[in-house]
Formats: structure tokens, C-alpha cells, sequence
């Protein structure tokens, strides 16, 4: 059996979360700022924890609260969803999508006007992230992440592999000749510290040692690195409009394969109609724009070249 629910004092609770003040709480639910406090207490009456730090200058929100408030707010927000869909007779989906940002700014961004011609009565909602996510927490429908697919408690389809290469600045890639030169840059680096070593390993040169900033996202090292800052190793395809504006150097072709972007979502969570048509316009984009690059890198069906036949050559008779 459904346990009961204090509705009102859930309300009361997520407001004051999101806002820290049950005086704007009361405010955007039109209550007094009394009410708030005294439904909040009842809560944590209930739950038999605080929810809140009660400070001086303002709310903060205990180890508890912060668990209870980004479930809370997905689930309020999911309920004014479908109320929304029910008043719009069933028309409009809003699909919560977190996606790292190094697809969203390589990828995503440039195509997602695709979609929302394709698809007018589907809300789009994109969270960005530096790879670590919590779809159930973070409240996501779906989540394109960067990894080898294995993510407890989730289905992953493969979308793109994302091989490393190092990218610089112009007058970097100048003075760049062989891998071995690498040893006299400053190298960025992100927090999987074995990438550097097996981009050597494939290039066939020494690795040097990298003491370099470390960063949780390929988006700031590229722009490090487009700076002159150090050269970055980075996942290239992501990359190929400041490769193409020449922001960015590719001063060597070896790459190692580090990962791939794969769309995730819950294996518990029911996929409706909106995810799926997310989804499915995903996968067809991608599957269109990689046969189109094969066909464009596919070489030509040989011609057969007629030639003029000429007079039969003549032959000597013996004579007798």
C-alpha cells in the first residue's frame, strides 16, 4: 500500500529548498511565511531528521535535504508535466536530457533545431555536466555520457567513438615535428592519467613526464589550449570546427581509442514517447551523417576506358 503523502508539506519544503527562505517560499505559493516554517517542521517531525540549518543569515540544507530535494522537484516537476499535456489535450512531452559538454558543444548544439522542427511539441531540457551524473538524482530522462557503456542499473546504446589526439595552438604545432617534441611542452592533462602514456605508446615515442593542470572537462582544455597554454589531448572529433578555423592545430595524426558517448537512461524507468523520439532522431542522425562520410571518403568505381580500335596489324605470310 501507498504510504500517505504530506503533500502540502512537501510543497512547502521543496520551495523553501530551492529558494533558501521560507519567506519567498510563502510568497510563491501564496501562504505566509509562518505557514512555510510550520509545515517544514512537520515534515521533519515526520521524517525525524532536520531538513534544514537554520543560520543567521539564511537556510542551509542538511545532508538529508539535499537528498530529498532534487527527487522532490523532478517528481513536482513531472506532475505539472502531464497536468500541462492534459490541459494541452495531450500535445506537449518535456524530455530532460543531461548530456556531457563536450557532445553538446561538438555535437549536439549544432543539430538539436533538427529535432525541434522535427519534433514542435516535445520540450527539450539540456542539463550540461563534466561526466559525472546521477540520472535518478539529477532527475534526466536520458543522458548521453562519455565511458565504455557499463553503468550499473542503466541501458546504454552506442552512439560515436571519441579517439584521443593532441590539439595546440598554431605557433605550438610550428615547432612540433615528432612526437618526441612533446617532451619540451607543457601537456594538460584530464583526470584519467593514463591517457598521455598510451597516446605515446602509440605514437611510438617516449613518454615524458606529465606534470601538467589537470582538467575535468575537454571543452577548458581545448580552450587551454587554443590559449598557448600546453597541448591538449582531447577527443578530436568533438573539435572539428576549431580545426577547421584553424584555432586549433592537429600537430600529429596518431590517436588512441580512450571511449565513446553513449545514450543512457534507467532500465527502471519507462521510456515514453518523447525519450523514444529523442532517441530514435539521435540514432538516425548519426547513422546518416556516418554513411554520408563514407561515401564521401569512398574511392571512385573504376571508369572502363574505351580506346579506338586501330587496323589489325599485318602478318607475314612464308613464302613457299
Amino acid at each position: 500500500m501507498r504510504r500517505h503523502l504530506p503533500l502540502n508539506a512537501l510543497r512547502a519544503f521543496e520551495a523553501s529548498a530551492r529558494l533558501l527562505s521560507f519567506t519567498r517560499a510563502g510568497l510563491e505559493l501564496r501562504v505566509t511565511q509562518t505557514a512555510i516554517s510550520h509545515q517544514v517542521k512537520q515534515l521533519e517531525d515526520l521524517l525525524g531528521t532536520s531538513l534544514f540549518r537554520r543560520l543567521p543569515r539564511g537556510l542551509v540544507l542538511t545532508d538529508e535535504g539535499l537528498v530529498l530535494l532534487p527527487v522532490l522537484s523532478d517528481a513536482l516537476d513531472r506532475i505539472g508535466a502531464a497536468i500541462d499535456r492534459i490541459e494541452a489535450k495531450g500535445t506537449r512531452e518535456v524530455v530532460t536530457v543531461g548530456c556531457v559538454t563536450t557532445f553538446a558543444t561538438g555535437w549536439l548544439l549544432q543539430r538539436v533545431d533538427r529535432f525541434k522542427r522535427a519534433h514542435p511539441y516535445i520540450d527539450l531540457r539540456l542539463l550540461t555536466n563534466n561526466n559525472r551524473v546521477d540520472i535518478a538524482g539529477d532527475g534526466l530522462d536520458l543522458a548521453l555520457r562519455f565511458g565504455d557503456g557499463s553503468w550499473h542499473g542503466t541501458e546504454a546504446i552506442h552512439l560515436l567513438s571519441a579517439p584521443l589526439s593532441p590539439v595546440c595552438c598554431p605557433d605550438a604545432a610550428d615547432r612540433l615535428r615528432k612526437p618526441s617534441d612533446l617532451a619540451q611542452e607543457f601537456l594538460l592533462r584530464s583526470y584519467r592519467a593514463e591517457e598521455w602514456p598510451l597516446w605515446f605508446a602509440v605514437a611510438g615515442a617516449p613518454c615524458p613526464k606529465i606534470q601538467g593542470p589537470i582538467f575535468d572537462s575537454s571543452v577548458a582544455m581545448a580552450e587551454a589550449a587554443a590559449r598557448g597554454v600546453g597541448v591538449g589531448l582531447v577527443p578530436i572529433a568533438m573539435f572539428e570546427n576549431e580545426l577547421a578555423t584553424g584555432r586549433l592545430k592537429r600537430p600529429f595524426a596518431a590517436e588512441v581509442p580512450a571511449g565513446s558517448y553513449w545514450l543512457t537512461w534507467l532500465k527502471s524507468r519507462e521510456v515514453t514517447p518523447g525519450m523514444r523520439a529523442f532517441r530514435d532522431w539521435l540514432l538516425e542522425t548519426l547513422r546518416t551523417e556516418v554513411n554520408e562520410v563514407e561515401d564521401a571518403v569512398a574511392p571512385a568505381p573504376r571508369r572502363k576506358i574505351k580506346t579506338k580500335a586501330g587496323p589489325k596489324p599485318r602478318t607475314k605470310t612464308k613464302r613457299r
